[in-house]
């Protein structure tokens, strides 16, 4: 996958000290992935880069919706986001990304890409289960709730224990309270 440039921030050229980045992050962002999980995305990202004279720290902050499918009911809804991330860049003889909070880049470079760690950031910010908050507070009205309360299994009625209980369970029942 080929790096964006409007997510490539050239370090070589700032001062030490505090530095302050934003994206937002839409559709396209997404598209380039290849990831279909969302039916719309508004994300503010701001990346807090600090940089110290042996090493960079990044600190990631998304807060934003993302439009999603529910998936009890499949009725799509603006979900929330909000989610951080820290990273410490350090120097060393190779690329190393095995620590997923320390990434290690050889001394010659210049240049850091961050387009990856904003799209894990803002995909590991969604929740596994994503249920519209219509179906938690019972206010959502759609055919597919109504269907599953159709379906459900109702209650057993008075009328249903009247009914006269095959005697081979009483004796069953006796073998628990004879102990």
């Amino acid at each position: 996958m080929k790096p964006l440039k409007e997510y490539t921030i050239p370090f070589v050229g700032l001062k030490l000290g505090l530095h302050s980045f934003e994206y937002e992050i839409g559709d396209t962002f997404f598209e380039h992935f290849e990831y279909d999980e969302f039916n719309t995305s508004a994300i503010k990202v701001d990346l807090e880069f600090n940089k110290k004279t042996t090493m960079l720290e990044l600190r990631f902050t998304a807060k934003g919706t993302v439009n999603v499918n529910c998936d009890v009911t499949n009725e799509p809804f603006d979900l929330p986001i909000e989610n951080e991330f820290f990273l410490v860049v350090k120097f060393g003889e190779e690329f190393n990304n095995e620590n997923e909070e320390i990434l290690i880049i050889p001394h010659g470079e210049y240049e850091i890409n961050v387009q990856q760690y904003i799209y894990e950031l803002i995909v590991l910010g969604v929740p596994s289960k994503r249920v519209h908050p219509g179906v938690e507070d019972g206010t959502l009205k759609s055919d597919i709730l109504d269907k599953l309360e159709e379906l459900s299994p109702k209650e057993k009625t008075l009328e249903n224990d009247n009914e006269e209980i095959d005697p081979r369970w009483d004796k069953l029942k006796n073998l628990l309270n004879d102990k």
